[in-house]
């Protein structure tokens, strides 16, 4: 008897086994009466915190829970139906995948997309599979072709296994490099592709970095103060995403102000705050000195006053983004959990038409407003201005006399339609400032953000503009910080600084480029600036060049006495730097208040003996003039700012100054691939 046949045959079954379990297990379907979690009227959350509680239980809200059941659903179709093969291509042409999304049907990019197999199967076995088919026999019972292989059902992709875009560069791919300016960042031939300044879409106002101004010809300077802090969430967002930001996306005085500093409060009188004034040699330049002004408001110990709050929620198209409107819900979430039984909020809409979710409600019904929260879901084109327009109404409708009336606008910045002109919709909400509603600002997502919209809306309203990127962020605005959000201790805050040019020859306001005013604005208490809440710590910085120094980069003009009339002659005593006044309003108050002291050598200190808080905005203060490659800073490094960050730290409650530390970093190696 022959035993080749039969031996032979074995040998191949036995070769094939691991083969074939393969196959069976990569065919594997979900079953398909997997549990779904579903949100009854039985389990609805009875508060904030209940809800937010059910919600990370179920695994995420009643819209991504929806979402998790139509993916599911369609998982089970696609799985079911039988698919095309896809040609066998041996190295594929690089392609563009769309963002990971949770929420996005698995079957269906299972369907559509071939799959790696989940062992160690890799593209150099199929070659063999084909070579293999080609030489052997057409006896197809004992031979596995590359047509077995591609033409078995997809499997299921659960999401945790999900296929991640690669990343190639377009030379990489055969494929000619593409512009620049088209590409919206920049293409390296040696790296490969690098990620773009910032997401295609968001729009920002460009500025120019201040001006040196010669203190004899100049030496007053005047601005609004700034309490903003959407431009250093933008920022860090972007370099945690390996982007370098564009320079209109960094304003310095916010990157500043972002972070919390223990300056001196008032120790008598009524006034909110007390200037504190420090002169220093500046880092980047031993030639030069820099002028540091802290304010720090009192913070009561709680809202004293009431507050009537309408949400006005962007629930168009574009906010169907994980970062965006439900990212939102959880923030309002915390917001609601801040106010008490006196206060009042109310929710609106817009999307096509704007609509009134929930009439004014006492802030003690905190289920029926988490249920009101939960119901926003996106749809539809942008009417922000009709939706402003509602949201005044119902703000007016529940107006508390002495309370704190605000509009809180959360929105991507995208208006498409209702009120067309820009300076139109800005008189609005001014009139309505006047009135006595103010309008804050929250900004989310990218790829859509309209910064200079959002800024300007909030400039107009008398309130604050902020960038939620992250829950983390949410909460930082919406608890940590809701006192200088809601409640208004010193109204059109105005600084002015006269330069001794005896003394100081140029100087520089670093930062607050969008904020200047004319020199008589300072006096006039019908011109409108920003303001300061229960809390906030205002930081403004000045370089100045001393007389005589040899970083003087302006020469004296040889016919100045003759064209201009008669020079500037100071008055004051000589080692005075200069003079320092602000304006404010206490709330209710139409008339403002004049605080001034001079600035004189009693102010100097040397740079190692300033407080911490000093020299940490300080570090920020370069790394945002670094961000927007100002002049002064062009010999001064990351690695310097970071030292200096870092020898301030002080005690971070938080962890925000050690992250500020990762951005440094994050932006050093990213500009070395410049």
């Amino acid at each position: 008897m022959d035993y080749r046949v039969p031996i032979g045959a074995a040998v191949i079954g036995i070769l094939l086994t691991p083969l074939a379990l393969q196959l069976i297990n990569s065919t594997a379907l979900t079953p398909a009466n997997a549990p779904v979690p579903v949100v009854t009227g039985e389990n609805q959350p009875e508060t904030a915190e209940e809800a937010l509680r059910q919600d990370g239980e179920a695994g995420g809200t009643v819209e991504n829970r929806a979402n998790t059941e139509t993916a599911a659903n369609k998982t089970d179709l696609n799985d079911a139906l039988p698919q095309p093969a896809p040609e066998p291509v041996v190295e594929p042409a690089p392609r563009t995948l769309p963002d990971a999304d949770e929420s996005a049907p698995m079957g269906n990019l299972a369907a559509s997309e071939p799959q790696e197999a989940e062992q160690d199967f890799t593209g150099a076995d199929v070659q063999e599979l084909m070579v293999r088919d080609q030489a052997a026999p057409t006896d197809r019972s004992r031979t596995l072709s590359l047509d077995d292989v591609v033409n078995t059902e997809p499997a299921s992709v659960p999401p945790s296994r999900a296929p991640q875009p690669m990343l190639m560069s377009k030379q990489a791919a055969g494929q000619p490099a593409p512009d620049a300016a088209m590409a919206g960042g920049m293409f390296s031939s040696e790296e490969g592709y690098v990620m773009p300044e910032r997401p295609n879409g968001d729009r920002f106002e460009d500025f120019e970095n201040s001006p040196l101004k010669v203190a004899a010809e100049e030496p007053v300077s005047t601005f609004s103060i700034d309490v903003d802090t959407a431009s250093y969430a933008y920022v860090r967002r972007l370099l945690e995403e390996g982007r370098l930001p564009s320079p209109g996306a960094v304003r310095v005085e916010e990157m500043i102000n972002y972070f919390r500093y223990d300056y001196p409060l008032p120790e008598t009188g009524d006034a909110p705050f007390e200037p504190t004034i420090s002169v220093f040699q500046t880092p980047w330049n031993p030639e030069t000195r820099l002028m540091h002004v802290a304010l720090n408001g009192r913070a009561p110990a709680e809202i004293d006053n009431p507050v009537n709050l309408v949400l006005l929620i962007d629930t168009s198209g574009s906010m169907d983004e994980p970062d965006k409107l439900p990212l939102l819900k959880r923030s309002l979430m915390l917001l609601l959990d801040e106010l008490g039984e006196d206060d009042t909020i109310s929710i609106v809409t817009y999307a096509g038409s704007a609509g009134t979710v929930l009439e004014p409600t006492s802030a003690s019904e905190k289920a029926k407003i988490a249920r009101a929260i939960e119901t926003l879901n996106p749809g539809g084109s942008t009417a922000g201005a009709a939706g402003i327009e509602l949201a005044y109404s119902l703000a007016e409708e529940a107006r508390i006399d002495g309370g704190v009336n605000r509009v809180i606008l959360a929105t991507d910045g995208d208006f498409n339609v209702g009120i067309s002109e820009p300076e139109q919709l800005k008189d609005f909400i001014a009139d309505k400032r006047d009135e006595g509603t103010s309008l804050s600002v929250l900004g989310f997502g990218s790829g859509n953000y309209n910064d200079a919209l959002m800024q300007a809306l909030a400039q107009n309203g008398n309130g604050n503009a902020a960038y939620i990127d992250s829950f983390r962020e949410a909460r930082k605005v919406l608890v940590e910080e809701v006192g200088s959000t809601l409640e208004t201790i010193a109204g059109d805050v105005k600084i002015q600084v006269e330069f001794n040019p005896a003394v100081v020859a140029e100087y520089r306001l670093i930062g607050y480029e969008t904020r200047g005013l004319a020199r008589e604005d300072f006096n006039n208490d019908r011109v409108d600036a920003g303001d300061i809440g229960a809390g906030h710590q205002v930081t403004a910085i000045y370089e100045i060049v001393p007389v005589g120094s040899s970083a003087v980069s302006v020469d004296p003009l040889r016919y100045g006495e003759e064209d201009e009339g008669e020079p500037v002659v100071s008055d004051g005593p000589a080692d005075e730097f200069a003079f320092f006044k602000l304006r404010y309003k206490a709330p209710g108050e139409s008339e403002s208040r004049l605080i001034e002291q001079p600035v004189t050598a009693a102010n100097e200190m040397a740079f190692g003996e300033l407080p911490e808080d000093v020299r940490f905005s300080t570090a920020v203060g370069a790394f945002g003039q670094k961000l927007r490659d100002v002049d002064q800073l062009a010999g001064f490094s990351f690695e310097d700012i970071r030292e200096i960050a870092a020898d301030a730290r002080g005690e971070d409650e938080g962890g925000y100054r050690a992250e500020f530390l990762s951005l440094v970093d994050l932006a050093d190696s990213l500009s070395a691939r410049r």
